[in-house]
């Protein structure tokens, strides 16, 4: 069956699946919605667009009962509806994906997908619950390990669950918020036709993305979002992608290629500052998450990690940050074997951290802006001169950090969970620049920031890289690698498969190094 022949028309007459009608949502000093329309027809893919901190995840959690509207009214298939709680947005077939994860880290994955789901057997064996997972990641081409702890894995297999968990229970509108951050091209391509089987039986999709291209790709019609009201809505057929990126922020944003220096640019050290040397990380399965691996980072210059998720990422940042241990092997930080290292002591020999998940390792969700911004300096002046807490001093450096990853922010007192994601992750890497005096490691960086937010974020590295300091940049975009890296290392299954210079580099060989296999056919 071609791709015409899945489509769904809705015969004249049929009421949209969701209407959202002057929908206004509004926290202390700060708009996040007004004057809200949207219309969601049966069979659509409708994108929604929207710098970040545009009101994407506040309009989405108000249809989803997360939160409820201060003005405006929902209507499902005609009839006006108030959701108190997702549980009532469940019952009526509207299901979302969360950028941050929703998932119990203690139990496996076949117990979160089972886990109130009204398929659930009432008695069923652990065999059984993996099983049925197993045929469920088959049928929607969502790899997944059922029997693994959710803790154990990394945040694109978490991702992977979380959309599976959806699926399965046949939402009729599914919302996925940024959904292919974390997968491969071939991931997101299986997911996309994943999704115009869904929409081709009746069903619908917002489909929220800062990707451009995947938007012109995957949807029907696309809505933007600025400063919480609604801008624009247009069939994605007569738009193109500088069309979408003006009306998303308002003028026009080129990703440049940022490997060239500066005349003032700290000069490449002939000594490395940070060696892996022959090191394994254990994973909780039992074998090796990371396979004796050597790395080199010298200062002045970015090394680039590629790899698809799951292949030792979140390991390798844990291990150069002090957040978890070798168990053999060396980390040497200029010339100093970091045995028995923290991470408090990793962040004082001056290594930051922008982790792959901001919120959960990046940040105290509960804590306040002012807490979060200033948590690395805590003990240090001006935030404790003489060991004695200013909150003063506090406040005013957090707002030095807020400002200069060009963040607003209404009230430093309230909860940093209340930041949009973008926010989050700007003022994390801010705040980790600042004591990056020899390395950062820079975890998926752009990981769910708009098209503008993104420029910004890759200078902010590239400023920290001329300045002197070496720079580990993992990410999954392979266009931000070419654009950065000095160097690009392959991971795959824990092992590096190889080191290429990016001035000479060829994207096949990348491609073959990322599948396990050298241009030699040689296989891991």
């Amino acid at each position: 069956m071609t791709e015409a022949e899945k489509s769904f028309t809705p015969p004249p007459g049929t009421a949209p699946i969701v209407q959202l009608k002057g929908i206004a949502k509004y926290f202390p000093g700060v708009i996040a919605n007004e004057d809200v329309d949207l219309e969601v027809m049966p069979g659509e893919i409708h994108a929604l667009l929207g710098e970040n901190g545009a009101g994407k995840s506040t309009l989405m959690n108000i249809l989803t009962g997360i939160y409820q509207a201060d003005a405006g009214e929902i209507i499902i298939d005609g009839y006006r509806q108030e959701f108190a709680s997702p549980v009532q947005a469940i019952a009526a077939g509207i299901g979302m994906v969360h950028q941050h994860f929703k998932l119990v880290q203690a139990f496996t994955v076949a117990e979160n997908i089972h886990l109130g789901w009204d398929e659930t057997p009432k008695r069923a064996s652990k065999s059984v619950l993996e099983s049925r997972t197993e045929d469920l990641a088959k049928r929607y081409n969502l790899a997944t390990r059922p029997g693994a702890t959710v803790s154990d894995l990394s945040t694109g297999e978490q991702q992977r669950v979380e959309i599976l968990r959806v699926l399965a229970r046949r939402a009729r509108l599914l919302i996925l918020d940024e959904p292919t951050a974390v997968l491969t091209p071939a991931e997101a391509r299986e997911l996309f036709r994943a999704l115009r089987d869904f929409v081709a039986e009746g069903n619908a999709v917002i489909f929220i993305s800062h990707k451009l291209d995947e938007v012109m790709e995957i949807s029907d019609r696309v809505s933007i979002l600025r400063g919480g009201r609604k801008i624009a809505t247009r069939d994605t057929r007569n738009c193109n992608a500088h069309m979408l990126a003006n009306l998303m922020v308002g003028r026009e944003i080129v990703l440049a290629d940022m490997r060239g220096r500066g005349p003032h640019a700290a000069p490449i050290s002939k000594d490395p500052v940070l060696v892996l040397d022959d090191v394994c990380v254990a994973s909780g399965t039992g074998g090796n998450a990371l396979d004796q691996v050597n790395l080199k980072l010298h200062a002045g210059e970015i090394l680039g990690i590629a790899g698809v998720a799951g292949n030792g990422q979140r390991e390798l940042s844990q291990v150069l940050t002090g957040v978890k241990a070798a168990s053999s092997g060396k980390v040497i930080v200029d010339g100093t074997h970091m045995k028995s290292a923290n991470a408090k002591i990793f962040a004082d020999f001056g290594i930051g951290h922008i982790p792959e998940d901001r919120l959960h390792s990046g940040l105290a969700p509960a804590l306040s802006i002012t807490t979060n911004a200033v948590m690395r300096e805590y003990d240090q002046a001006p935030v404790s001169p003489h060991g004695i807490y200013n909150p003063r001093s506090a406040t005013r450096l957090a707002r030095e950090i807020a400002e200069a990853a060009e963040v607003m922010i209404p009230d430093y007192g309230m909860p940093v969970r209340n930041l949009s994601g973008g926010n989050q992750q700007r003022l994390v890497a801010r705040r980790e620049m600042r004591i990056a005096d020899k390395v950062l490691v820079a975890a998926y960086p752009s990981r769910g920031l708009d098209v503008g937010a993104i420029n910004t974020m890759l200078r902010y590295i590239v400023e920290l890289r001329d300045a002197g300091a070496g720079v580990v940049l993992i990410s999954e975009e392979l266009e931000e690698l070419l654009n950065l890296s000095d160097r690009i290392a392959v991971l795959y299954e824990g092992k590096v498969m190889g080191v290429v210079e990016n001035d000479n580099l060829d994207i096949e060989e990348i491609g073959l190094l990322m599948g396990g296999r050298t241009k030699a056919g040689e296989v891991a």
